[in-house]
């Protein structure tokens, strides 16, 4: 009997977008895809941002609370470090999951000489998990799963692909996938048929959805339909790499300020007065600082 196919109905891209550089932070510059004007929400993903930056610039001290942040270096390597103590350096390949949940004020630094580039996605956590507490969930490189076949490369960083798994643990359940096609490969990826999804591509050039579509090149972000997973193409010469990153949908309404994600603008009021007067959550912002001179106001 002939092998069942992986994917049965695959899902077609229904939005494009180009994420065209701006400037973020201090000094630093982003290609925002989701969290700008056209796309301010794609359910339960508020940002997905591809960062370039140069040292001095950087993203000091900041505040966070209400959803989680998803750091994946791409070349050089930032510094972290937060008012917890909590410090170290993200380098190229390497991961980082924060959960933010009632309260973190960090910074991100570069940490290397040259331009370091990464990808920084917002993850939404429902009402029941806004207010717990921080925690971090980190992995260098040379420890996230992999796996290839048949001219297929991928980078599990959450979810699974081609039997492996990652152990990342996504209190809103999610699956992120760095993928790379040799010249003339083919991939088919399951997708949960309730959640949504998305791919950014990196690098080359690819068709995904249909082999009928149009090749889509580097920084632009492709919103899927419904379905059961994806089909993507690599008909070029040079190698192709992407992100394929899905959700289950929280809808549940939000309210944001900046950094602080909540579901209604009562939680949002006492989200700032909490944080300007160094409580619920901010009492060890009082007297910290980064060892950055900077600040970022909100």
């Amino acid at each position: 009997m002939p092998e069942r196919e992986v994917v049965q109905k695959p899902r077609l891209v229904v939005r494009k977008f180009l994420a065209r550089p701006q400037h973020e932070g201090v000094g630093a510059v982003v290609r925002r895809s989701i969290g700008r004007f056209e796309l301010k929400y794609f359910d339960p993903f508020l940002v997905l941002d591809e960062f370039s930056v140069s040292a001095p610039a950087g993203f000091p001290d900041h505040p966070h609370r209400g959803f989680e942040t998803v750091t994946y270096m791409l070349q050089g390597a930032v510094t972290h470090e937060d008012f917890e103590g909590h410090k170290g350096t993200i380098g190229a390949g390497d991961l980082q999951w924060m959960t933010a949940g009632r309260g973190i004020v960090h910074s991100e630094m570069p940490a290397a000489q040259g331009t370091q580039k990464g990808l920084q996605l917002w993850i939404n956590l429902s009402s029941k998990h806004k207010m717990i507490e921080p925690k971090y969930q980190e992995m260098l490189s040379k420890d996230i799963a992999e796996a290839a076949k048949d001219g297929v490369k991928v980078r599990v960083i959450a979810g699974e692909a081609l039997g492996t798994k990652s152990p990342i643990y996504t209190r809103t359940p999610t699956m992120y996938l760095d993928f790379t096609l040799k010249s003339g490969a083919i991939l088919q990826q399951p997708i949960q048929i309730s959640w949504n999804a998305f791919v950014y591509v990196l690098e080359g050039e690819g068709i995904f959805g249909s082999p009928k579509s149009l090749p889509v090149t580097a920084h632009h972000l492709l919103l899927l339909g419904s379905g059961d997973g994806l089909e993507a193409w690599n008909k070029s010469s040079k190698p192709l790499r992407f992100i394929l990153i899905g959700g289950e949908p929280l809808g549940e309404p939000i309210t944001q300020y900046g950094p602080f994600v909540m579901n209604t603008q009562e939680e949002i009021d006492q989200t700032i007065d909490d944080f300007d007067n160094c409580v619920n959550g901010f009492e060890k912002a009082r007297h910290w600082s980064s060892g950055d001179a900077l600040s970022l106001d909100f």
